[in-house]
């Protein structure tokens, strides 16, 4: 069985779950704004619906797909540490900034 990782790898079903975090959608909107194949989209929101990341619901003629953002938890968990740094580094950058001496206005160049 694939990880969440895994899943996340390939770039198509990143930007899935993209759209999806925008608003549920039927797998024709997905093909038309990916730019894929319908067979291949299928095949992206098996493994993205066997990861447990999305839904389908019937409604009418077609299945709606809707994000389930609980997965992600562990992306974000072992993401955590990360940020710690990028937080660190920014905030580095901030102080260094603060303590640059500002620069006299310089007239628009047109």
């Amino acid at each position: 069985m694939m990880t969440t990782f895994d899943v996340l790898a390939e770039p198509t079903r990143r930007r899935m779950l993209d759209l999806l975090r925008e608003e549920p959608r039927s797998v024709g909107e997905l093909v038309e704004l990916l730019g894929v194949s319908q067979p291949g989209a299928s095949k992206h929101l098996r493994v993205l619906r066997q990861a447990g990341l999305v839904q389908a619901r019937p409604e009418a003629q077609r299945r709606v797909y809707e994000l389930i953002p609980a997965p992600l938890v562990e992306v974000d968990t072992w993401l955590q540490p990360y940020r710690r740094l990028w937080e660190h580094s920014l905030d580095a950058l901030e102080q260094h900034l603060d303590r640059m001496p500002d620069e006299p206005d310089r007239p628009d160049r047109d």
